[in-house]
């Protein structure tokens, strides 16, 4: 039998301490670490530190069984005689993608005067094996699960089959069948023209993992916007998010609304392969809720590019490995003082 491919057989290490020791020693602590039998570890194939986030590094090891080892035992402190004091750490599966499956509901309703929406469900499933499809409701929603690339994909594989059902409204208005019967056949084409790229770029659409959104929204809006006139308005469904870009009142040139379109393409992409999501669950009970946002307040300063977003029974956490790692630390730590407290 072959060896595992190297993702399946590598882990994330996060919480490793920086500045302390020469970065060649430390990796040397690293190996040791995770060739113990009691940190439940295996031979190391290689270690990748330092990395490109403070405090990460990679491990990979010879054996893929090792990965499942590793994960399993509960904490993993590393200590040397060559450290002052020992540093918990936090082992995580490594992937490609930080989001690596997002779900959406789709409203195919939109195809069925035009289209058997049974055999289009088909087309699409034969095109995109990466993608999970529920059943088809009776009112045309359907259930999708898969990869943000795969997602995309689909994305603008309707995007083409909306823009043939505009097409098609623009050739039925020339003739002269009844207002009524043409309002009812396209009744929602109108709906998906706001989908399709105006000719003169006008308008233009993008499609965003929700989590990757609400970081940009809150650290680059200033930044992907700066000296621009471009209006932006955001459809959320799930874990995708639909971003609608248009000129604003000044009516900037036709390529600037485009030239915005590729600043948060391409801001998208840096931070997908770089953000890391950790939650917070209210453990005792919901009504702690407001002590936990109070706590994530008070550490946030701490934390200045990490961002918390508070849930009914949790707190998501979105940033880099280290940064999360060691927010959802601080935070857990201080609850636990309050907890003790009361």
């Amino acid at each position: 039998m072959g060896q595992a491919a190297k993702s399946a057989r590598t882990v994330v290490i996060s919480g490793v301490p920086d500045g302390v020791l020469n970065n060649d020693v430390m990796s040397d602590i690293l190996v040791i670490h995770f060739q113990k039998a009691k940190n439940n570890g295996g031979d190391v194939e290689e270690v990748k530190y330092p990395t490109t986030e403070k405090g990460v590094a990679y491990i990979t090891f010879e054996d893929q069984e090792v990965v499942g080892s590793v994960l399993q035992k509960n904490e993993h402190r590393l200590e040397d005689r060559r450290l002052p004091r020992y540093y918990p750490l936090k082992v995580t599966a490594y992937c490609e993608n930080v989001f690596s499956s997002v779900t959406a509901v789709l409203d195919m309703s939109v195809f069925k005067y035009k289209f058997v929406l049974e055999d289009l469900i088909q087309e699409l499933k034969k095109k995109s094996t990466a993608l999970s499809f529920g059943s088809l409701q009776s009112n045309g929603h359907i259930s999708v699960q898969g990869s943000f690339p795969a997602m995309k994909w689909l994305r603008d594989f309707l995007l083409l089959k909306a823009k043939s059902l505009s097409e098609d409204k623009n050739e039925e208005s020339k003739s002269h069948q009844r207002p009524k019967k043409r309002l009812q056949r396209h009744r929602l084409t109108r709906e998906m023209n706001n989908f399709v790229h105006d000719a003169e770029g006008e308008k233009q659409v993008v499609v965003l993992d929700t989590d990757v959104y609400h970081y940009m929204k809150c650290f680059f809006s200033k930044e992907l916007l700066a000296n621009t006139d471009v209006v932006i308005s955001d459809v959320t469904d799930g874990d995708i998010t639909t971003l609608h870009l248009q000129r604003g009142r000044s009516r900037p040139d036709a390529g600037q609304v485009l030239r915005v379109k590729e600043k948060i393409e391409n801001q998208s992409i840096k931070l997908h392969k770089s953000l890391r999501k950790e939650r917070i669950n209210f453990e005792r009970c919901i009504r702690d809720k407001k002590k936990y946002r109070s706590v994530c307040e008070s550490v946030k300063s701490r934390f200045p590019n990490v961002l918390f977003i508070p849930c009914d029974t949790h707190i998501d956490l979105i940033g880099s490995s280290s940064a999360v790692f060691e927010f959802k630390r601080e935070v857990n730590k201080k609850m636990q003082g309050l907890f003790q407290n009361r």
